[in-house]
This record gives structure tokens, C-alpha cells and sequence, in this order.
């Protein structure tokens, strides 16, 4: 059974404006899924009907194979979540934060906390508004995790972090969480951090799912095509490029066309030869250029 499901979810906030639609994403038990796209491509709204914050217009989402705004206790006893807008009450100690936690989640790990507050350097008599935002959000971020939640989600929950501690924390409590077989689904802007440390990679595009991989997948099977411009013939090639099964997403781009292919780059040129193009070149993509060219690249 799936951690976290989505069938043919629609979702709009204006009329006749889909922020998500036909989304449909599957999350299996241990699962480390990074969510991509650009600011409106729908990953919020994704985790907010994740969370039962919202519900679909159309479609269905289920967490632990229940509808979360059903039973939203029993499922958010189950999960962790931190967002990128998440607050904390400022006059609340940090000790006194964790023991609300504490209260909430009857799995929370007390040593993990212990561990984790020395880790970072937090002092539990230390009021939560005379923290930087970054202590504030990581004292969030320990609330999610330290009950070992069978499901984590995080949106962009690294803001207001250096890039060392995001880099530390982000990778500490998703090891943590992964040896236990969390399912883990967060979105971000860092994609060195997905890169590294997701397992697969979801991407949203104009509220669509354009791309669903795994990292290797993408790293193995996936190139940049460079296929040079030909004067009266270039809206041609660009279509024939754009029509073939093989093609992601085209641009166009000073040095010819940018067309990201499913294959690896050792294959990729065979695209260029099917389309009747000649002189064309492939080049190895990582995830951050790939993340641009499809971006970019979509009509």
C-alpha cells in the first residue's frame, strides 16, 4: 500500500485556474522523494493536500490509505512537517516546545532529541523569539523528526539556514529517518540537496507532473541535445524535435536548440538523426542544468 497517494487530483484557488492538475504521485514506504519546480508550479499546494490543509476539487489523496481530512489526528500523529512558513510561539521555551511534542507523538525518542539539541548547539532554557530564524526553524525541523514519523514532509523547510547547517541537518535527519524506513517527500530550491539526497525526483510544472525518476535514472538516462539552427528550416526541426517520444522539453538558445532526450548521452545524438538534423552534440546533464532546461523548455 502506498505512504501517500494522488489520483487525478485537481486543485485551483481561482476559477477555472488549476494550481495542480490531473496530478498522479505514489509514495511507498521508504521512499526519499525530492519535489521540484518553479514558485507556482503546485508544490505547496501538494503538501497541503498532504497534510488535509486543503482539499482537492477533483480526485483523491489518501495518507496510509485514509483520506487525511477524515481522519486528520490519527494521520498526523503518523507524520512529520515543517514548511517554509512555519512559526513558532515566541514566548515558548525551546524544552517547553519539545515537550508539547512530546505530549502529541507517544513514539517520541528522547535520546534523539538529547542528541540532536547538543548537536546544534540549542539551549533548552532559550525562548524561541530570542533565536536566530535559523535556531528557530531547526528547533522546528527536531520537532518533526524526533518522534521517528512514518512519514516526513518538508517544505523548503531549510530557509533561514547557512548552507553548511542546511546541509548538515537536512542530511543527519534524513539518514536518521531513512534507516528507520520513513518515507520521506521534501521540496526545495537547493538542488544539490536533492541531488544528494533524494532517491527520486518528482517534477511540477504549470500544475503537472512533468518528470517522475529516479536520481540514477536521471543521471544514466537522460542527456542535453544541442542541435544547430538551419535557417528557413529551424520551425521544422524544432517541431520534429518537440514530436519526438524521446524528447522532454526543447529551447531555443543561441548555440541551436536545447532539447533534454531520454536516452544517455552516448545515444542521445540518435534523436538528431531521427529528426533529420545533422551536427548536433550531447553533453551530460546534472540535476540543477536538467531542472533549467525543462523549466525552460516547456510551450
Amino acid at each position: 500500500m502506498s505512504v501517500l497517494s494522488f489520483r487525478g487530483v485537481r486543485r485551483a484557488y481561482d476559477p477555472g485556474k488549476f494550481v495542480l492538475d490531473g496530478v498522479d504521485l505514489d509514495l511507498a514506504p521508504g521512499d526519499v522523494v525530492g519535489l521540484l519546480g518553479r514558485n507556482g508550479a503546485g508544490k505547496t499546494t501538494l503538501v497541503r493536500l498532504a497534510m488535509g490543509m486543503i482539499a482537492p476539487q477533483e480526485g483523491s489523496v489518501r495518507v496510509f490509505g485514509d483520506d487525511p481530512r477524515e481522519r486528520p489526528v490519527e494521520i498526523k500523529r503518523r507524520l512529520g512537517y515543517v514548511s517554509e512558513d512555519q512559526t513558532l510561539p515566541g514566548f515558548l521555551k525551546v524544552g517547553e516546545v519539545l515537550d508539547l511534542h512530546r505530549t502529541l507523538f507517544p513514539a517520541w525518542d528522547d535520546l534523539m532529541a538529547r542528541e540532536l539539541l547538543a548537536r546544534y548547539r540549542l539551549d533548552q532554557d532559550a525562548k524561541i523569539k530570542t533565536l536566530s530564524k535559523g535556531q528557530a526553524r531547526t528547533v522546528a525541523l527536531l520537532g518533526a523528526v524526533c518522534h521517528k514519523p512514518e512519514l516526513l514532509i518538508l517544505d523548503e523547510p531549510a530557509g533561514g539556514l547557512d548552507p553548511a547547517a542546511r546541509r548538515d541537518f537536512l542530511e543527519t535527519s534524513i539518514r536518521l529517518l531513512s534507516e528507520a524506513g520513513t518515507t520521506i517527500l521534501f521540496s526545495s530550491h537547493h538542488m544539490s540537496d536533492v541531488e544528494r539526497m533524494a532517491d527520486r525526483v518528482v517534477m511540477l510544472h504549470d500544475g503537472r507532473k512533468l518528470l517522475d525518476s529516479t536520481v540514477d535514472g536521471l543521471r544514466e538516462g537522460a542527456a542535453l541535445l544541442v542541435v544547430p539552427h538551419d535557417g528557413a528550416d529551424d520551425d521544422h526541426r524544432r517541431a520534429a524535435l518537440a514530436a519526438h517520444p524521446d524528447v522532454l522539453a526543447v529551447r531555443d538558445r543561441l548555440d541551436g536548440w536545447h532539447a533534454v532526450v531520454r536516452r544517455p548521452a552516448d545515444e542521445a545524438e540518435t534523436v538528431a538523426a531521427d529528426v533529420g538534423a545533422h551536427g548536433a552534440r550531447a553533453a551530460v546533464l546534472d540535476l540543477e542544468e536538467m531542472f533549467i532546461e525543462l523549466a525552460e523548455g516547456q510551450s
